[in-house]
């Protein structure tokens, strides 16, 4: 028995030792309600999955986020406004006003009443961040906790004050901060090929096209400026010595796990610490229910078309809706649309209409033809992911922009909301159908996005241990931040260089004129 004993010692310890070693984290999680949400939890399931412990910070009011989770601790955060109401009647006004209206009036209308919603929205967390910074008893629970970092969706600037305050590492789960697309607020950004979000346009760029780049990135920062930074400049004031200012505080964050790719986005320059992870959320499909697998299959050869406008869009204005169903029920295809509320009038008996649908595993699906979708970030990646081409309305915020990266790519088309009628959406939807090069086009984005050394999703669940393992990741971080503007661009050196020139010159100047006055002094002499 002893030599036996030693012999499954020996090989246990060998077992042991090829094991790899995981230290679990302890995470604190602060993250963003709505589409948002879907991506964390994403992200969260991994790290949950890897043995790290997760603490999330919600709000009272929360729609998607879970008071009680196998996946996660909750700290419910008290909160009178239910955004869900809020987001939802801004969205329905800003429908009716792009149907209604296309002009020049009603886009500065329909802009101005999108900041005043996501200012309110800032201010709105900005007292919850204050009143937590007021409970002492509150934050010392945060701080004994001993946190190792806090992962943030910065679109808000909640949890990037938090971390500052509790002097936490920082990751971000980012595309969107405060004041629009995350990149130019750490890599340097040309804009004579790097378009600004709301711009309309792709990286060629004419002179009048980049004239028209120069006054969205000066709205841009005209926005964050005086309508967003305000929202955080009282409490930088009031619990941080020095002050401080929120994209100083973005810049800071160790790592950006950034919700895009090269093979979606138009290329840039970046920085060490932006890690690409787009489609870190899309898996290979899997079966679908009995009884849509059913009627997807009773489509035979003509296969399938699905519609959704995201989560947070449940119906389109009826006419909308009865012209897109009219379409619809003329097609060879079946279709499934996701859609509450009433049903179309004209909806056709080759249509399936569902509150919710599987959309990853629809995407998959070999029946799968053509996806219209409103151009969420989700969405449009999931398409690249199964190579699926889109038929795109976008709404609001940065779907135009997401949707023009397709469109731009030759994997899909865009139809503005007051443009659609029956005889428009017929000829997008044939048009997508019929000319391959659409499909050829996602299916060669497909090869291109999943021809990579590493999973996205491996490469955020690395990177989020790295920065545990290191306590941080400062040595990737660019100081370019703490840098005044003017050095920034070198502005003091240009105007040291142009200025010892002009003395140069001026000297080179009145040493010839003192030269030349001298021999025409001298000549005078000789003459006379």
């Amino acid at each position: 028995m002893g030599p036996a004993r030693e012999v499954f010692l020996f090989l246990g310890t060998c077992l042991i030792s090829l094991t790899p070693s995981c230290y679990g984290g302890n995470i604190l999680v602060f993250p963003l309600d709505g589409s948002h949400w879907v991506n964390m939890k994403v992200l969260m399931e991994e790290l949950h999955a890897k043995g790290h412990h997760l603490t999330v910070l919600r709000s009272s009011t929360s729609w998607y986020i879970p008071e009680k989770s196998d996946l996660f601790t909750s700290i419910t955060l008290p909160m009178k406004q239910d955004f869900e109401d809020f987001f939802q009647m801004f969205l329905n006004e800003q429908i009716k006003a792009q149907r209604d209206d296309a002009s020049a009036l009603t886009f500065i209308k329909t802009t101005i009443g999108f900041l005043s919603m996501i200012v309110e929205a800032h201010n709105i967390w900005g007292e919850v961040l204050s009143q937590m910074f007021d409970d002492q008893k509150f934050m010392k629970s945060l701080i004994d906790a001993k946190y190792d970092l806090v992962l943030t969706d910065p679109a808000m600037g909640t949890g990037v004050v938090l971390a500052k305050y509790l002097k936490l590492p920082l990751v971000l789960n980012v595309r969107w901060i405060t004041g629009g697309d995350g990149q130019f607020a750490i890599a340097p950004s040309p804009l004579s090929y790097v378009p600004v979000p709301g711009s309309g346009l792709t990286d060629k760029m004419d002179f009048f096209d980049r004239v028209k780049n120069m006054l969205f990135y000066g709205i841009q920062l005209f926005q964050q400026k005086y309508f967003i930074e305000p929202s955080y400049d009282a409490i930088c004031a009031k619990y941080f010595e020095g002050g401080c200012d929120i994209i100083s505080l973005l810049q800071e964050a160790d790592i950006w796990l950034f919700r895009s790719d090269f093979v979606f986005d138009f290329p840039r320059p970046t920085m060490p610490n932006v890690i690409y992870m787009g489609g870190f959320q899309c898996k290979p499909a899997q079966p679908l229910p009995a009884e849509l697998e059913e009627f997807v299959q009773s489509a035979g050869e003509h296969g399938v078309i699905i519609m959704t406008l995201g989560t947070l869009v449940n119906a389109l204005p009826p006419e909308v809706a009865d012209e897109i169903a009219s379409v619809f029920a003329k097609m060879p295809q079946k279709v499934i649309w996701r859609h509450k509320g009433n049903h179309p009038a004209t909806l056709g008996n080759n249509t399936m209409i569902v509150e919710w649908m599987p959309q990853k595993d629809l995407l998959g699906h070999p029946q799968t033809r053509v996806f219209v979708a409103h151009g969420g970030t989700n969405g449009v990646q999931e398409a690249i992911y199964h190579g699926v081409p889109v038929l795109g309305i976008p709404l609001f915020f940065d779907q135009f922009d997401n949707l023009l990266r397709l469109q731009e790519r030759g994997g899909g088309k865009i139809i503005k909301l007051n443009e659609i009628n029956s005889q428009s959406f017929e000829q997008g939807l044939n048009e997508l159908l019929h000319k391959d090069s659409y499909r050829e086009n996602m299916q060669r984005l497909s090869r291109l996005h999943r021809d990579q050394p590493m999973a996205p999703m491996d490469q955020a669940v690395f990177w989020v241990e790295y920065v545990i393992r290191h306590k941080g990741a400062a040595h990737l971080r660019t100081h370019s931040y703490q840098l005044p503007w003017y050095a920034y661009h070198s502005l003091d050196v240009v105007l040291l260089l142009l200025t010892v020139l002009t003395l140069l010159l001026l000297a080179t100047h009145a040493v010839i004129s003192f030269l030349c006055c001298r021999r025409t002094r001298k000549t005078k002499r000789k003459q006379h």
